[in-house]
């Protein structure tokens, strides 16, 4: 009996790691000169836009960008298709 409550509580624990790991599409801007970029970065806690906005607009601030949009979030499975279009800027923030 104590194998089965062990390994349904290891279940629920890996279940919850997975549904833990969330990514955010975004776009952001330079001035002076302008440049444009589209990126892919990591999000802690809820997987909403407004919780990535909160997360990535001070990581982006701080190297000189402005966020623009979020585009989608996302978990780990979106993340192969979004990986050629965010270059250089893939989890870079």
């Amino acid at each position: 009996m104590k194998q089965i409550t062990l390994s349904f509580a290891l279940i629920l624990g890996l279940a919850g790691a997975a549904q833990s790991q969330c990514y955010a599409d975004y776009k952001a801007k330079q001035d002076n000169p302008l440049r444009l970029h589209y990126g892919v970065a990591q999000v802690s806690g809820a997987c909403s836009a407004g919780n990535a906005t909160q997360q990535i607009r001070p990581r982006l601030a701080a190297q000189g960008w402005t966020l623009l949009q979020i585009q989608s979030v996302f978990g780990p499975e979106g993340l192969d298709q979004r990986k050629a279009s965010a270059g250089q800027f893939y989890l870079r923030f």
